[in-house]
């Protein structure tokens, strides 16, 4: 079995705490349940490239027990935990190419890895590797089934790709589940993202000034939790439907020249490049913190902040200190990579539960489907969906109604008036 990963020691306390994320993910375990005896995925190789996290863990082994070949690498250089690629390689026998902390050509080399093994199906958090295949090996890209993708950033990229007509494969935007962006970004992330800013500074939020750039999901989500400890939040947002939202919502709403000036605390979270940048740097007060909670670290222009700064130190673990030419010192977390990782362990185990119970469940339909299945980017078919709230209401102890017969009728007809 072919591998890279930071240290095989680390196996025993990876094994614990992907049990203890396990407990937290019930549904997955019921899904993992049926792929046992089932085995539905027999045969395939998937190719995941996903934050080598205790949740991931857990997918990746209720893959394996669907009788699929998992070979996983990481989608960001720092959310790679050591111990849980450690375990997955000792304990369940998958290989993983992934080290926290790996350098810009580890983190490639590593997903050239997982190119190696030939997958039938890709699984991304981000499109690295379907965008990998596509401009290194496109003949390879062509032969594969099908792909999943998890995050916003990369449906973004996919959407694209498939708009240009550069898709070679297709692809089941798994992000937009309802059970996956409703949950997993809003709350998911809002709580991950502020528990990553509070580990790394310990920071009191309460008082705070906080600027949340970007009001899709993930921002709400970031928020609304800021809010709730106590911070100023202000919102940035160039879609007037969502800045409208925020108002409604009760925050502080402004262009990204005036918050800047007022803010402590800046988080960004909408997926695209220089939403802070050099202008913003020169007006934020002494002491502004930068952090990013969206996919890839181009969020804050980082270049343009290190050509500003006289000098540049780790002030903690991190978090780096830049001072600029008059004296001001940033404080940038995490390298600008994602923070609730980076800094913290990512979203809680059971809203993870859902989204990758929906990867899970959309790798079998694309086995099932494939034949039919044209190089597009597809959603996730609403029976999955239903499905994955379902058995997470029943996980909870929690029953709702269903219709009676004439209220499913009347819901039905267009002949029932007043």
């Amino acid at each position: 079995m072919d591998f890279d990963i930071g240290d095989i020691s680390l196996a025993e306390e990876g094994k614990r705490r992907i049990e203890w994320a396990g407990e937290e993910m019930k549904v997955l375990k019921t899904i993992k349940t049926r792929f046992q005896k089932e085995k539905p995925l027999s045969g395939l190789r998937i190719g995941a490239c996903l934050h080598v996290t205790t949740e991931t863990a857990n997918l990746m082994v209720t893959l394996k027990e669907g009788g699929a070949e998992p070979f996983l690498c990481a989608s960001n250089p720092l959310s790679t935990q050591d111990d849980v690629a450690a375990c997955l390689v000792k304990e369940f026998g998958i290989s993983v190419f992934a080290i926290e902390g790996e350098d810009n050509d580890t983190y490639y080399r590593h997903i050239e890895s997982v190119i190696g093994a030939n997958p039938h199906i890709t699984m991304d958090d981000g499109a690295d590797l379907i965008t990998t295949f596509h401009t290194k090996y496109p003949a390879k890209a062509k032969e594969i089934m099908a792909g999943t993708e998890e995050t916003t950033t990369g449906v973004i990229r996919l959407k694209s790709m498939e708009k240009d007509g550069a898709l070679l494969y297709p692809v089941v935007a798994v992000n937009d589940a309802m059970t996956k962006h409703l949950f997993d970004n809003r709350y998911g992330t809002g709580q991950s993202a502020l528990d990553g800013i509070i580990r790394a500074t310990n920071f009191l939020l309460a008082g705070k000034v906080i600027v949340v750039f970007g009001y899709g999901w993930c921002g709400r989500g970031i928020a609304s939790r800021a809010r709730g400890l106590g911070a100023r939040v202000i919102v940035v947002e160039v879609d007037p439907l969502r800045a409208l939202e925020a108002v409604m919502d009760g925050l502080d709403v402004m262009t990204s020249t005036a918050a800047a000036k007022v803010g402590d605390i800046f988080v960004t979270s909408t997926g695209d490049k220089s939403v802070l940048r050099s202008e913003h740097f020169e007006l934020m007060k002494d002491g502004a913190t930068l952090c990013n909670a969206g996919h890839f670290d181009v969020e804050i222009d980082i270049p343009a902040l290190v050509s500003m700064s006289v000098d540049r130190q780790v002030a903690r673990q991190h978090v780096e200190r830049f001072t600029l030419r008059n004296g001001r010192k940033i404080f940038l977390l995490t390298q600008g990579r994602l923070v609730n990782l980076a800094a913290a362990e990512g979203h809680p185990a059971a809203v993870m539960d859902m989204s990758f119970s929906n990867q899970a469940l959309t790798v079998e339909y694309a086995r099932k489907n494939s034949q039919d299945l044209e190089r597009r980017v597809y959603g996730v078919p609403s029976e999955i969906d239903m499905e994955i709230a379902r058995l997470k209401l029943e996980s909870m102890g929690i029953n709702i109604d269903s219709l009676t017969p004439e209220q499913d009728e009347y819901l039905h007809s267009w002949t029932i008036g007043t």
